[in-house]
């Protein structure tokens, strides 16, 4: 019996010497956690977010601003499961992104950001200046672009509404949803024809086509917008094959209509 006593207070030992260790390693974690926890490879700073997919065409610090406006530029521990998500949610309301593709943490602390943005197709002519809209009719930051720039996107003329909505949110008008697809659709050949103007041209009260204008009053037709077109008329990849046709030629000094049917020889032109 005794030296199963002996053997147990043995076994009792070992339990307290492991308890007391447990309690001295728990109390030092304790003091020293945070310490640990705030270490500089433990904490993400805006320096150390890295974003992926901002398009040429941006003056804006997406980056920064995106932090700032999240609350989210100073020191953020690494350790926090909800920050992918919360740096998500930073760069997807920013007005310049499309979408936040994906979110990638690391260690030490780093991250990388992958975005795709909003491109302009066009600018809104509202009284006092011009708005930048994307192809879906979104509305852009207008501070990013100089006159210059402005100047070398297709104008859309004769919309009587103003932005029903904040930057990065549609216009909220039908019109310039349709413009800013005709613009997006006719792409490079804009320039190339010396076009300067989008402007609606009402046939009916419920009914109208879209014309592309030059400086000289050269006009062509384009007709419905994308989508909306009428049975019959040819599509938006039709009458942009034409267009670029046109641009390859000698730029025609009668106006086009390019819902009409196309002549033999298209570089001479469509029919009127």
């Amino acid at each position: 019996m005794a030296v199963l006593f002996v053997e147990h207070r043995a076994g009792l030992g070992g339990i307290l010497v492991v308890a007391v260790a447990a309690i001295a390693g728990w109390l030092a974690w304790d003091r020293y956690a945070s310490d640990v926890r705030m270490a500089r490879a433990n904490i993400l700073y805006p320096e150390d977010v890295e974003v992926v997919g901002i398009g040429p065409w941006i003056l804006a610090d997406i980056k920064s601003e995106a932090l700032r406006d999240a609350s989210l530029d100073s020191g953020l521990p690494l350790d926090d499961p909800e920050l992918a998500r919360r740096l998500a949610r930073a760069f997807d309301i920013h007005p310049w992104v499309r979408e936040v593709v994906t979110v990638k943490l690391r260690h030490p602390a780093g991250a990388t950001v992958e975005i795709r943005c909003r491109e302009p197709v066009a600018m809104v002519a509202v009284p006092g200046g011009l708005l930048p809209v994307d192809a879906e009719g979104i509305l852009l930051p207008s501070e990013d672009f100089t006159s210059e720039a402005a100047a070398h996107y297709p104008k859309i003329t004769g919309i009587r509404s103003g932005p029903r909505g904040a930057v990065g949110f549609t216009w909220g008008d039908p019109l310039v949803e349709e413009a800013a697809a005709v613009a997006s659709v006719i792409g490079p050949e804009w320039e190339r024809l010396d076009l300067v103007a989008c402007r609606p041209h009402t046939l009916s009260e419920n009914e109208h086509v879209w014309e592309l204008a030059g400086d000289d009053e050269f006009v062509i037709r384009f007709g419905s917008a994308p989508g909306h077109e009428k049975p019959g008329e040819p599509t938006a990849a039709l009458k942009v094959a034409r267009l670029r046709a046109l641009a390859e030629a000698a730029r025609p000094t009668a106006s086009v209509d390019l819902t009409a049917s196309p002549p033999t020889d298209p570089a001479s032109g469509l029919a009127p």
